[in-house]
């Protein structure tokens, strides 16, 4: 009898098919919020009327500023100003506006306000490591302020109580784990990735779909996480097409964040993931390729390294995308191709010269020492990275 603990974020709403501003409006009556701050990136301030706009417009005397210059990956400076802004205007509520990047700077800027943290040497002592599952163990204040989501990609990163941080320094990335961290809630309006870029959407796409296989080639997986990760990867797999086919197609749109959802909910219960995201983690902190493009050219890569393991694991994934006669990490890749992603580590800009580097930062990241078929030297990684090439 298989025995395990499936846990439950402190999450408490997911909104939609409301529109963002509404749904913004209505979440701040619900939490008895009055000053609210936002958070986003230069790109999404650019807009006349995007979701930005649409929701600093709709919350008038309540907004009481924006921090609108987040970067990828999240460096911890962005943190530190955002965190200063916020607690200067006095915010009691923060909304983050835009993708992975932004949500995770902004559990970080939550943490930063709970305990008084205002410079990065302040942040090192309550980093958990990527080396480590458990969340990192401090004491928040429970009437802390909290954040909401409005998601403009699909990274999923507002699913999860974990963040990751970017020292630019050292390239690495520090790792913030508490249960507190996640958002309090999350708004799905589908018309908020209208004005996504394509190679953006598409990319944060694949990164869910990779949570969707990872999570379902877990070696704890349950039947509870294996339906979830299963149901993602459907509709992940369907609404993606579709929005290639017809990028105003809402309805699409609105499939793929219900895929994302589903697929990150199994590894906010405690299903861990596999190679793809820790090269990936490899890649994004040392040689700056965005998460999403990681999850393109290394997941069908680390799914035909580790065919020969879990092949029957491999056979479920291929009929969720409805291709049961078609390998799945092949499925995978033409998906990929399909939707004019890189597919080769080539496509994103690393040298045959830089993949001794890569293997060997991958060994640093626990999801590599995790994958279900065990990689224990930068040699099996080497291997992934051959594929990948």
């Amino acid at each position: 009898m298989q025995s395990g603990i499936f846990k439950i974020q402190a999450q408490e709403r997911v909104v939609f098919g409301t529109p963002m501003a509404e749904a913004v409006i209505a979440e701040a009556n619900h939490y008895g919020a009055d000053r609210v701050f936002i958070t986003s990136t230069r790109s999404l301030a650019a807009f006349d009327n995007g979701p930005l706009q649409q929701i600093e417009r709709a919350l008038g005397d309540r907004h009481v500023g924006t921090f609108s210059t987040i970067a990828s990956h999240s460096p911890r400076e962005d943190v530190i100003a955002a965190a200063n802004a916020a607690r200067f205007a006095e915010a009691d509520i923060i909304v983050a506006v835009g993708g992975g990047s932004v949500v995770d700077a902004t559990k970080v800027v939550q943490l930063c306000l709970w305990m008084s943290i205002d410079s990065v040497d302040g942040l090192s002592i309550y980093a958990a490591g990527f080396d480590r599952l458990q969340a990192s163990q401090f004491t928040v204040p429970t009437d802390g302020v909290r954040m909401v989501a409005v998601p403009t990609t699909l990274s999923a990163a507002d699913f999860t109580s974990r963040a990751g941080i970017t020292d630019v320094s050292t390239r690495t990335k520090l790792a913030f784990n508490h249960r507190l961290l996640v958002p309090r809630s999350v708004i799905l309006d589908p018309a908020a990735t209208l004005t996504t870029p394509e190679w953006l959407l598409f990319s944060t796409g694949i990164r869910s779909v990779d949570h969707a296989v990872e999570s379902y080639c877990c070696p704890i997986a349950n039947p509870a996480t294996e339906s979830l990760s299963l149901k993602g990867l459907a509709l992940l797999h369907d609404g993606l097409k579709r929005i290639k086919e017809t990028p105003d197609d809402l309805d699409a749109r609105m499939a793929a964040q219900f895929g994302m959802w589903h697929a990150i909910w199994p590894s906010t219960s405690g299903v861990y993931h596999g190679a793809s995201h820790g090269i990936g983690y490899a890649l994004g902190a040392g040689f700056g390729v965005p998460h999403g493009h990681t999850s393109c050219v290394m997941l069908p890569a680390v799914m035909q390294w580790n065919a020969e393991a879990i092949g029957e694991r491999h056979e479920a994934l291929a009929s969720a995308v409805g291709k049961p006669d078609t390998p799945a990490w092949q499925s995978i890749r033409e998906l990929i191709a399909g939707l004019e992603m890189p597919c080769t580590l080539r496509d994103v800009g690393i040298k045959r010269e830089n993949l001794e580097e890569l293997a060997k930062r991958a060994l640093d990241y626990q999801p590599v020492l995790l994958n279900p078929r065990p990689i224990k030297t930068a040699s099996d990684v080497m291997e992934i990275l051959e594929i990948a090439f």
